[in-house]
């Protein structure tokens, strides 16, 4: 019997993430359709918003059985009611089941039980913020959120491990009282800090990646368990 097959939608042309293959290195097939998008702004993410239902489509027509649309950001940027739409449109343009990035971590989020949130981002300020209102909108409490500031695509991608933690580590330190750490930006790789995250501060961490692939392959009818890689990834 053939692997699920599970479709992305992802910002830019880049190869399947390499977090589906650590986490699922067997057992689902990835496909993947770029829409283009050059910059963590709003003005960028208006800019290829028409061009996520034709993504959709192409992958539904190369045999794809479930969406996820990766990007939190470019789901979020309008907020929860927006997130939420867009995501029946790419259900009602496929006829299959199909996620966001933003959905997948307000389920993340709520799976753990957080509820007062430490909100890492690699936003400037008014995407960070727009991120807080989301997440307000979705019922929990934002105790501190901060960003890098980035705004071109493929500069999260370059940060390093040690810089991200030290940066995760200030935003903790900000919200004494948070009960779940979200590290947002697809383009972060967090796969690897998520457990030692979560043993140096004692509180859930949800990212985007990560968790936006745990969504997608559940979708799939999958579990989506990948022990050693956080609370949520090892017992769902």
């Amino acid at each position: 019997m053939p692997d699920p097959v599970l479709g992305l939608i992802v910002p830019r042309k880049v190869e399947i993430p390499a977090e589906a293959y650590a986490l699922y290195p067997s057992g689902v097939k990835f496909l993947l359709e770029a829409v283009g998008l050059e910059s963590l702004t709003p003005a960028g993410y208006d800019s290829v918003i028409d061009r996520i239902l034709p993504a959709a489509e192409t992958l539904a027509d190369q045999g794809a059985q479930a969406i996820l649309l990766i990007g939190t950001s470019l789901t979020f940027y309008k907020g929860a009611a927006f997130n939420d739409s867009l995501a029946e449109s790419l259900r009602r343009a496929t006829g299959l089941p199909a996620t966001t990035m933003s959905t997948a971590i307000v389920e993340g989020l709520r799976a753990v039980g957080g509820h007062r949130l430490a909100v890492a981002t690699a936003y400037n300020k008014d995407v960070t913020d727009r991120l807080r209102g989301f997440l307000q909108d979705s019922g929990f409490e934002v105790e501190a959120a901060a960003g890098m500031g980035l705004e071109r695509i493929g500069e999260a991608g370059k940060v390093t491990p040690q810089d991200l933690q030290s940066f995760v580590r200030g935003v903790f330190l900000a919200a004494p009282g948070a009960d779940a750490l979200l590290v947002s930006c697809g383009g972060f790789r967090t796969l690897e800090l998520i457990a030692p995250l979560e043993s140096e501060y004692g509180i859930p961490v949800i990212s985007s990646m990560p968790h936006a692939l745990w969504a997608g392959v559940r979708l799939l009818g999958l579990p989506g368990t990948a022990p050693g890689f956080g609370r949520l990834l090892s017992t769902s």
